[in-house]
């Protein structure tokens, strides 16, 4: 599922927080951080449900992979490390560590094979023909299925990729996919249908 992008200009500051570390690995890092800067605000603004929020999210987020890009080993998947930080940011922040507190222990239970099907949000959302709902389906979402589903179904991030993010093995992540799907449908399924958006736009 595409990221569901707006404009958002000058989130980060291009002031004293980026002159005052003034060398060739500040260009590095603006050329990759950059072009990630919508998306990464799509990924906080659905994790946060907040803009104000989802800025200061992503303000945060840059200024620390700043501050750490020394750490960061070239040739190796940049995005994901961009989006680890912000996920662990947002798990150490006060919104972040209220959701964090009702995340269950996961279960392999329902098997990661479930993960691997045809009916995605993008296709149940050409279905129902109505984004209010899918997006009010994916915020009542427990935040460790939600942050699954939107790097997979959105971001459209592997499997291995995500399980780099959230620091979990690649079936946990097969298992919160399968589960974040099936919680999705049936949350459409049991509410009745509007009138389709005249638009996809980033979250209300």
């Amino acid at each position: 599922m595409r990221p569901i992008g707006f404009g958002i200009m000058a989130v980060v500051p291009r002031g004293a927080a980026w002159i005052t570390h003034g060398n060739q690995a500040v260009g590095e890092f603006e050329e990759l951080a950059m072009p990630l800067m919508n998306s990464a605000y799509n990924l906080a603004r659905w994790l946060v449900r907040n803009d104000s929020d989802a800025e200061d999210l992503v303000q945060e987020t840059y200024l620390k992979a700043l501050r750490n890009f020394h750490s960061f080993e070239s040739g190796t998947d940049f995005r994901a490390w961009m989006y680890r930080i912000l996920r662990n940011t947002f798990l150490t922040s006060r919104t972040g560590l209220r959701a964090a507190a009702t995340v269950p222990l996961d279960s392999e239970e329902d098997g990661p094979e479930l993960a691997v099907e045809n009916e995605t949000p993008e296709t149940i959302l050409m279905k129902c023909s109505s984004f209010e709902r899918v997006q009010q389906a994916i915020d009542d979402l427990p935040v460790h299925y939600r942050e699954t589903l939107l790097l997979c179904d959105m971001e459209e991030m592997s499997y291995r990729q995500i399980a780099e993010i959230l620091s979990v093995p690649v079936g946990t992540v097969m298992s919160r996919l399968a589960r974040a799907r099936k919680l999705t449908r049936q949350f459409l399924r049991s509410t009745p249908v509007t009138h389709p958006a005249a638009s996809l736009s980033h979250p209300a």
